[in-house]
């Protein structure tokens, strides 16, 4: 059945249209803004994979037709997605993923391409929406609809799915998924906001989504559409569960009260097989195991979460609000430009800076248009991290995600480009792992850069906070395990400086929040942060004045703009050779501007003493280093500072007569001369001028033994005109 819906939308119309396209998908639309226009589609497997993991994927495809253009590069076709592709999946993925029911096993594949791009900034939002409403108009069964829309705010006022343009304006940048109850999921950046900025822009954003979950309703309605009644979930026999509880639970207590982690699930895993053996003894023909699983499951969630709720006590026996201890070390590697070891608990990130020319900005094509990057942040997870033997693959969606969280909270301190005109590439290497590790590469990468002396304007750290819900009661957490992130019901980052929200993420399992329960976690996040912050200033407060010494080095000069076609030489002849000379990579602006990057200090100034040297205008009487570029009967050429050439008259190169220049000069040798006189554009120097006068010798200059001079020739010349004499000294033709 055919069935489209318009409803307003921010400052446009969307649409959603379905039975016209994709039809053999088991749910598909397309959804249109202005000229934006995207197509979802939902397909699920015919037999469930049995286990508690949700076999749910998620595909962004953003393909160059949808704006009119061609791959560049050789191949001419899309391959690899871009990290923009991955990181709107992972955006869809976030807030559908925990509205499936209980049990729900089946194989599930959402596929989102771009069909058409216009001026709308609408991906994210058409994409939450268009996924949420394939799967409503489909067989699985999804009966939770969200939506999803950007918020931006200038001079105050909200804006839902601001332009580009506004964002430009706007000091916030917030991604927000809802269903009609409640926010399910957050992710986004700000410059420096307050608490209560955040909390009125996702009640801005709620209120503004709950039409467009109405809308999915009423469609799914209007289609007629047939749910699977029922799934196949996996079944436990509950009196082998319980019969599992009853043997393991007095060892689990003791278990969830040990504080290291690897001695914990160490025991947990010694229960786990003495449970398994003791259940195999009891019913020698029954498996067990899923039995097994469930129970200690089950069982650690009720402990851990009740002595939170009851007892004000965490596994590693902090309260709620308590931070774990915190280590900060700098400059551990000689040789990189900055380096930081950032320890707080048993997460710890060593994270270190390596700056560049503007040569090594990263350029990407995408279907916004080509995007150039000055600032990088890569996040790596070894296995090692968690003690876990796995193989090495390349990095997936989960360290993209954590590593663009961390790029969007430091981005607002770094220093203008103008300024300290540097590539900046961060890498953080996760060495241990127990929950909040994106927000460890925060803090490791504030004293890396601070280590490498980029002049940031203020420390930023990030923290990662959990929920606790027991019925109408809830439990921030500070600072999250692994295990609590796991068991409880919110993970929320939020990142900043000790005067504001830089950046955010959050997701929750229960089904919404009072919005003074995200108040009071902010609340909690900023006292954690600031606590954060002045632990890592006993390692380092402010940047260092300082680049370290084996950083590239950046130089300025500002040279007079008409001299500049003298700097690059005919073809580019002069600048390439200095180029190659100093190894520099060397920036020529119409301005008169000349930046300098060089591997390192002796090479900068190298290149500065170059860069003077071509555009240096010569002054009578100075000395100059010159080469011999050629040798005359008269003299030899003399190759000075500036491109500029000299003659070197034989009458100047000794105070004793000179027969042959040989005798005296070979080409390629570099000498000091004076310069002695400019006229016309051309240069004449003097070695001997340099060289002590033997005994008995005249110091008089060529010039000066002369009768007259030859401007002198030329008034006689004239004068004899005058008197109708024939001209002075001129040989008849």
């Amino acid at each position: 059945m055919y069935l489209k819906k318009e409803i307003p939308f921010g400052n446009t119309t969307l649409s959603i249209e379905t039975g016209k396209m994709a039809k053999q998908a088991a749910g598909s639309v397309v959804m249109r803004a202005g000229d934006t226009m995207l197509l979802a589609t939902v397909t699920s497997g015919l037999e469930p994979r049995l286990g508690d993991f949700m076999p749910l994927t998620v595909d962004f495809i953003s393909k160059m037709y949808a704006v009119g253009k061609i791959p560049g590069g050789y191949f001419k076709r899309e391959t690899k997605p871009p990290e923009s592709d991955v990181l709107i999946a992972r955006l869809t993925d976030r807030p559908i993923r925990p509205l499936f029911p209980d049990g729900y096993s089946y194989e599930t594949q959402i596929i989102v391409t771009v069909l058409s791009v216009g001026d709308e900034n609408v991906y994210e939002s058409l994409s939450m929406i268009g996924s949420s409403a394939a799967l409503m108009f489909s067989h699985i069964p999804f009966q939770t609809p969200i939506a999803g829309a950007k918020v931006g705010r200038i001079d105050g006022k909200y804006i839902l799915n601001p332009t580009l343009e506004e964002f430009e304006k706007s000091d916030i940048d917030l991604t927000v998924a809802a269903s009609i109850e409640a926010i399910v999921m957050v992710e986004g950046e700000a410059k420096e906001v307050q608490e209560s900025v955040i909390v009125e822009a996702l009640a801005f954003a709620h209120e503004a989504l709950k039409p467009v979950c109405q809308l999915q309703i009423e469609m799914m309605k209007e289609l007629n559409i047939k749910k699977m009644e029922s799934f196949e979930v996996l079944e436990y026999d509950d009196e082998l569960v319980q019969s599992a509880k009853r043997f393991a639970t007095e060892p689990l207590i003791k278990a969830t009260l040990i504080k290291t982690k690897g001695e914990r699930y160490d025991a947990y895993y010694k229960i786990k097989k003495e449970t398994i053996a003791y259940m195999s003894e009891k019913h020698p023909d029954v498996d067990c195991s899923g039995e097994v699983e469930k129970a200690l499951e089950d069982i650690k969630r009720e402990l851990i979460r009740g002595r939170i709720i009851h007892e004000d006590l965490r596994i590693d026996g902090r309260n709620t609000k308590q931070i774990r201890q915190i280590t900060s070390e700098i400059r551990l590697l000689p040789r990189v430009h900055g380096s930081a070891l950032f320890t707080r608990g048993e997460t710890q990130g060593l994270v270190t800076i390596t700056l560049g020319a503007p040569r090594d900005i990263q350029k990407t094509e995408t279907i916004n248009g080509d995007i150039e990057t000055s600032f990088m942040l890569h996040y790596n997870f070894p296995p090692f991290s968690v003690g876990e033997a796995k193989p090495l693959r390349t990095p997936g969606r989960r360290e993209v995600g954590h590593g663009n969280l961390a790029l969007r909270g430091l981005k607002y301190v770094l220093p203008a480009y103008e300024k300290f005109p540097y590539t900046i590439r961060v890498v953080s290497e996760i060495l241990e792992s127990n929950g909040s590790s994106s927000m460890a590469t925060v803090c490791g990468a504030t004293l890396a850069l601070m280590d490498a002396g980029v002049p940031i304007s203020k420390p930023v750290a990030g923290i990662a906070m959990g929920l606790i819900e027991n019925g109408t009661d809830y439990y921030v957490l500070s600072d999250i395990l692994g295990d609590e992130d796991h068991l409880g019901d919110m993970d929320f980052k939020v990142v900043g400086t000790k005067d504001g929200i830089t950046s955010l993420q959050m997701d929750i399992k229960v089904k919404g929040l009072p919005e003074g329960v995200l108040s009071k976690a902010l609340q909690q996040a900023k006292e954690g942060r600031i606590h954060i912050i002045n632990e890592m200033a006993k390692a380092i407060a402010e940047p260092n004045k300082e680049l370290s010494p084996h950083s590239p080095q950046f130089s300025e000069l500002m040279v007079n703009s008409d001299k500049l076609g003298v700097l690059i030489g005919p073809s580019g002849k002069n600048i390439k050779k200095i180029i190659e000379e100093t190894k520099a990579d060397i920036e020529i602006k119409d301005s008169g501007s000349v930046r300098i990057f060089a591997p390192n200090l002796k090479s900068c100034q190298l290149a500065e003493q170059r860069v003077l040297e071509s555009v240096l205008e010569l002054e009578l009487n100075q000395v100059y280093d010159g080469t011999v570029s050629g040798i005359r009967e008269i003299g030899a050429i003399i190759q000075l500072p500036g491109n500029n050439s000299a003659l070197l008259h034989i009458s100047e190169i000794a105070h004793e007569r000179v027969n042959k220049v040989e005798d005296y000069l070979k080409v390629g040798e570099v000498i000091q001369v004076k310069l002695i006189q400019q006229r016309d554009g051309k240069n004449s120097v003097s070695l001997k001028a340099l060289l002590p006068v033997p005994e008995g010798v005249s110091t008089e200059t060529q010039e000066e033994k002369r009768p007259f001079k030859k401007e002198d020739n030329y008034k006689k010349e004239d004068n004899y005109k005058k008197d109708g004499g024939k001209p002075f000294n001129r040989k008849p033709r």
